[in-house]
Parts: structure tokens; sequence; C-alpha cells
């Protein structure tokens, strides 16, 4: 039969397949395949603890001094508290601790020079153990009478008083209370419901340091 152009053995001819398609569309799939893991990776990486070194460094501030740290501290084999020249002026006090022989407590005290008195003679000083006979709250020397006239309610305040701040009881170093026992200690009570006075402290004078014995 006659041959018509563009028409071979009565099929229509094929485009030739490019060999090049496959290795393209794998590369393709593997990248695609690549970039999958690299995402899901980045987002599940496991978080590595911080060290020590890593950790960020806060600045604590240090806690303040303790003022009783210096204070002195009376006992058997040592029972200075001070010199007579840290008592120049009547009324002038000093806080220190006493060891309880019975115990072994270190008991928180006051000494307080007296007018009148000499500072090279014991009786020229009150020394009384801070700590209550019942209660927790601890004595304290006050020397500012308007804290006594109005936190205390004590208006014939004249000079300083001891006193405790959970009972406003006050007690006054010039004056004397008899015990049972015909028994007179210092610091009797001028207002308030406490039973007695502080537990005093015996004081020596030995040249010019002055030494607490023992409490009472």
């Amino acid at each position: 039969m006659p041959q018509i152009p563009g028409v071979n053995d009565g099929s229509v001819r094929r485009r030739k397949r490019n060999p090049l398609l496959p290795l393209i569309i794998a590369l393709l799939v593997m990248g695609l395949l690549i970039l999958v893991a690299v995402r899901w990776f980045g987002h599940h990486k496991p978080i590595a603890p911080i060290t020590a070194e890593q950790a960020p460094q806060i600045d604590v501030p240090a806690p303040p001094p303790d003022p009783s740290a210096t204070l002195p501290r009376a006992s058997e084999t040592n029972p200075s508290i001070g010199l007579t020249s840290d008592f120049s002026r009547p009324w002038s006090s000093a806080d220190f601790f006493i060891k309880d022989k019975l115990t072994g407590e270190n008991k928180p005290a006051t000494i307080i020079r007296l007018p009148g008195g000499s500072p090279a003679q014991a009786s020229g000083y009150w020394a009384y153990s801070r700590k209550p006979i019942y209660g927790s709250c601890e004595l304290e020397y006050i020397t500012d009478l308007d804290k006594l006239r109005g936190e205390y309610g004590y208006r014939a305040a004249v000079h300083p008083l001891v006193g405790n701040p959970c009972t406003h009881t006050l007690y006054d170093p010039l004056k004397t209370a008899n015990l049972p026992g015909n028994v007179w200690i210092r610091g009797a009570i001028v207002q308030g419901s406490d039973i007695r006075p502080p537990f005093g402290v015996e004081i020596k004078v030995q040249g010019k340091e002055i030494l607490a014995i023992r409490t009472e």
C-alpha cells in the first residue's frame, strides 16, 4: 500500500523514554526523606542536663554578723567580762554570757554601773540574768525614759530600769527586795506581775578586771 507521510506501518510513533528520569525521581525522594529526618531530629533533640559550670550564678548576700558572737563568755576558768574603764559613767552597761555550772548553758546577762558606787568595787555594779524566771521574753535594760513612760506606762520613771516586754514588769536597779528566808536582792519590782526580781550574777573586781563569778 502507498505510504502516508507521518504513519509507519499503521501505528502512531511513541516518544522515546528519558533514561535519567528514574534516577532524578530517586534523588528527589531521597532528598525529601533527608529533609524530613533533619527536621524531626531537630525538634526532638534530647536536652542535655545543665552542669554546675553552666548554671547561672546567683550572688546570695552573706548573713549579717551575729553581735552576740563577740560578747564575753564568763566561765569558771575565765570569769573576766570587761575592764573597769569600760564603765566610766553611771548607768553604763554591757552584755555578756555566763556559763551555768549545773546545766552548762551560756545564759545571757547584763551588768550595769550603779550611780554613787565606785567602779573599783563590786558594790558599784549590778549584774543580772536576762533570762526571765517564766516565759520566753528576754529582759531588756531601758535607758529611754520616754519608752518607760509610753510603752510601759510607767509615768514615775526618772532613771533607767530593767523591763520584761511580755508582762511589762519593771525592775529598779537602785531598790532591793526581801525574799523568803530574809534574803535581800537587787532589782525590786516597781510595776508588773512577775513574782520576783531577775536572777542575780555575783560580780568581783580584781584590779582593773571585772569578773562574773556565778549566777544566783
